[in-house]
C-alpha cells in the first residue's frame, strides 16, 4: 500500500515538472545558433557585471520635515581672514531679539594676507570643487558618501603679522541674526551695542578678506560649504560686503558618519559706502543668515540583495528571450529569402544520366506532384 502511494505521489510530481527533458537525438543543432548563443552568453556576462557595480554604489536620500527644535543652540564656526591689524577690527553676532551674542569664542590671530604658492594652491583646489559643486550639484553626494579624511578645508599655517585671523565658533540662538566685522572692538550697552572705531584712521580702512571657512552646526570633516574659500578684494577704504544667508537644518545618515549639521545658501552682495550719493551704511564684512522651519534628513540607501538578485534573474531571462526571438525571427527572413530566389538547400539539383533513368523508370508520366518532389530535393 505505501509503494503504491509513493508511486503515486511520483508520478503526480512528474506531471507538474514544468522542464521537460528533451533526449539529445530530437536536439538539431547549427552553426548559427551557436554563434546567438555564444554573443547571449558575452551580453549576459558583461550585463551581470555592470549590475553588480551598481549594487555596490549607493545613493543619497532626500527627506524633508518639520524642524521641531527651537530651544536648542545653533553653532557658527568662522574662519576669515581680513586684511586690516587686528587691534583696529572687531567681530560680534547680533539676533533677530537684538541680542548681542559674546564673541568669546573668537580668536584673532596676526596673519600675512597674501598666500604663500602652497597656500595659493590649496585654494585653487577648494574654488575648482567650489565650481564643480555650483554646476553639478551631485558631486556634494559623492562628498557626503567619501568624507575626505583630514579636513579639506584647513589650509596651509600661514606666517603671521599684516593681517588679521579671525577664527573660533559661537553658538547663537535659532533666530535670525547678523554677523558684523567691522571697524573698532564690540562694546555692549543696554540701548543696543556698538564699535570703538575713534582710534582707527580712516586711510587703514581695508576690509579684503578671505573666507577659509564658514558654516553652522557641528562640523564634520571633508564636508564643504557654499562659502569656503571665498576672496574679495577691494582698493576702497568705504566697501561693503554682505552675505544673505538661509540655514537649513540637515541630519546626515551615512556609512561612514551621523551627525547633525546645517546647510546653507548664500546670496552676495558689495557696495560703496558713499553717504554723498545717498548709499548709506558701514564699511566692513556683514554675514546676515536666517534659519529655516524645515529639515532635511539625507541618508545613504544601498540595494537590497533580494532586488539584486531579481534584476539578474530578469537580465539572463530577458537575454535569452529577446535572443531566441531574434534568431527565429532571423531564420525565417532567411527561408523566405532563399526560397525566393531558389537558394542555400532550395536551389534545383542537376540531374545525371543515372538519375534520368532512375527517374523515368518510377515516374513514367512526369506530373506536376513529381516534378515539385524533385525540386524539392
Amino acid at each position: 500500500m505505501r509503494r503504491l502511494t509513493r508511486g503515486k505521489a511520483l508520478s503526480l510530481v512528474r506531471e507538474l515538472d514544468a522542464f521537460p527533458k528533451v533526449s539529445d537525438s530530437y536536439v538539431e543543432t547549427s552553426a548559427s545558433g551557436g554563434t546567438v548563443s555564444l554573443i547571449a552568453f558575452v551580453a549576459i556576462a558583461l550585463l551581470a557585471v555592470l549590475e553588480f557595480f551598481v549594487y555596490r554604489d549607493t545613493w543619497m536620500k532626500y527627506e524633508y520635515e518639520v524642524d521641531k527644535d527651537f530651544s536648542s543652540k545653533l553653532r557658527i564656526n568662522i574662519d576669515i581672514t581680513v586684511a586690516m591689524k587686528c587691534q583696529h577690527v572687531g567681530a560680534d553676532i547680533l539676533d533677530l531679539a537684538e541680542t548681542m551674542i559674546t564673541s568669546s569664542g573668537l580668536h584673532y590671530e596676526p596673519v600675512i594676507f597674501e598666500l604663500t604658492p602652497q597656500q595659493r594652491l590649496w585654494q585653487s583646489a577648494l574654488l575648482l570643487i567650489q565650481n564643480r559643486l555650483r554646476e553639478e550639484h551631485a558631486a556634494q553626494e559623492v562628498l557626503y558618501k567619501t568624507l575626505l579624511k583630514g579636513r579639506p578645508t584647513a589650509p596651509p599655517p600661514r606666517s603671521p603679522l599684516g593681517a588679521c585671523r579671525i577664527h573660533g565658533h559661537v553658538h547663537v540662538n535659532k533666530v535670525a541674526g547678523n554677523l558684523h566685522i567691522t571697524v573698532g572692538k564690540p562694546i555692549h550697552h543696554p540701548q543696543g551695542h556698538a564699535h570703538i572705531a575713534a582710534f582707527v584712521s580712516h586711510n587703514t580702512y581695508n576690509f579684503s578678506h578671505r573666507i577659509d571657512h564658514l558654516s553652522f552646526g557641528e562640523e564634520i570633516p571633508g564636508v564643504i560649504s557654499p562659502l569656503d574659500g571665498t576672496e574679495k578684494i577691494t582698493f576702497n577704504n568705504n566697501q561693503m560686503f554682505q552675505y544673505f544667508i538661509t540655514v537649513v537644518p540637515t541630519r546626515l545618515n551615512t556609512r561612514k558618519i551621523s551627525a547633525d549639521t546645517h546647510q546653507f545658501s548664500v546670496t552676495e552682495r558689495e557696495r560703496l559706502i558713499n553717504h554723498a550719493a545717498g548709499s548709506h551704511g558701514v564699511s566692513g564684512v556683514f554675514v546676515k543668515y536666517d534659519t529655516s522651519s524645515l529639515m532635511v534628513t539625507v541618508s545613504e540607501q544601498h540595494m537590497p540583495l533580494g532586488q539584486f538578485l531579481v534584476r539578474l534573474c530578469g537580465i539572463v531571462g530577458g537575454v535569452f528571450s529577446t535572443t531566441g526571438m531574434l534568431h527565429g525571427l532571423l531564420g525565417f527572413c532567411f527561408d523566405a529569402i532563399c526560397c525566393r530566389f531558389k537558394l542555400g538547400i532550395y536551389r534545383p539539383r542537376e540531374e545525371s544520366p543515372d538519375d534520368a533513368a532512375h527517374s523515368s523508370s518510377a515516374c513514367p508520366v512526369q506530373t506536376a506532384s513529381c516534378s515539385k518532389d524533385r525540386t524539392l530535393l
